[in-house]
């Protein structure tokens, strides 16, 4: 069974390179973030051409999630239960679903801006209550994950340069920590082999030649608990989907298990 995890900032932006990734990976479930289009709009039609249902939590032009899936596709659950809202909103960041016999969690978790902004604050409290609404699956006998765009990176490794991120969000100590305090629920970091250079990085900012200089981040994690963790046969980042005329800035995270 072949999982995988794609940021592809704007669905329908990226329309036909998902589509073509979609027919050549293989992948029998995408958890999608950043998908920036309404329920109602989404690609469902083209989706089920290729033998994919699809579970949408998605508003408008910003934030979205989706898990696709041609394994089946059942209880799903839309939002995070006990989430935070941000300025009285909630915002669509969360969407789980039974496939086959993984159940899996597509997140877009908040970005935070800045450590003094308000964003930084709702973050935290958005990685609480995530912690707290998947222990329950974390600590079963069913492979489970939570696949996304954490807007962290785990360790000093999986930034290109840490100096250069000194004092800005996605390093910091306490974002860290909720992390840690996500794992401790019983998760583990499926980190996944780079298909060129060191560092399995996922994300490089179009600015500034990033990509080709590969000054990049890994952000995008799948956290499994011990059945899926044990289950997985390999795990990489398809950097090749990263190259191109109108590509995601993010690449898909890719984890095959045997289940």
């Amino acid at each position: 069974m072949r999982i995988a995890t794609w940021n592809v900032n704007s669905i329908t932006a990226r329309l036909p390179r998902l589509l073509s990734w979609l027919e050549s990976s293989g992948t029998d479930v995408l958890c999608l973030q950043e998908a920036k289009i309404a329920e109602e709009q989404f690609p469902y039609d083209e989706l089920r051409d290729l033998g994919y249902e699809a579970a949408v939590h998605a508003t408008g032009r910003w934030n979205g999630v989706a898990v696709l899936s041609r394994v089946g596709l059942k209880d799903v659950v839309k939002g995070l239960p006990g989430g935070p809202g941000y300025e009285g909103v909630e915002e669509p960041r969360a969407v789980s679903a039974t496939c086959g016999p993984v159940r899996v969690w597509s997140v877009y978790v908040p970005n935070g801006r800045e450590v003094d902004h308000p964003h930084y604050a709702y973050k935290l409290q958005w990685f609480e209550a995530l912690r707290a609404a998947v222990a329950g699956d974390a600590a079963g006998s069913r492979p489970f994950a939570v696949l996304g765009d954490y807007n962290v990176a785990p360790a000093d490794d999986d930034v290109y340069d840490v100096t250069a991120f000194e004092g800005l969000t996605h390093v910091t100590p306490a974002e860290r920590a909720a992390l840690a305090a996500l794992r401790e629920t019983g998760l583990t970091d499926v980190v996944p082999r780079p298909l060129k250079y060191d560092h399995p990085y996922t994300y490089w900012d179009y600015r500034q030649l990033c990509f080709p200089k590969n000054r990049g981040m890994r952000i995008d994690l799948v956290y499994g608990n011990r059945p899926f963790a044990e289950a997985v046969k390999d795990a990489y980042v398809d950097r090749e989907e990263r190259k191109g005329k109108g590509a995601s800035d993010h690449a898909p995270v890719v984890v095959d298990l045997e289940v």
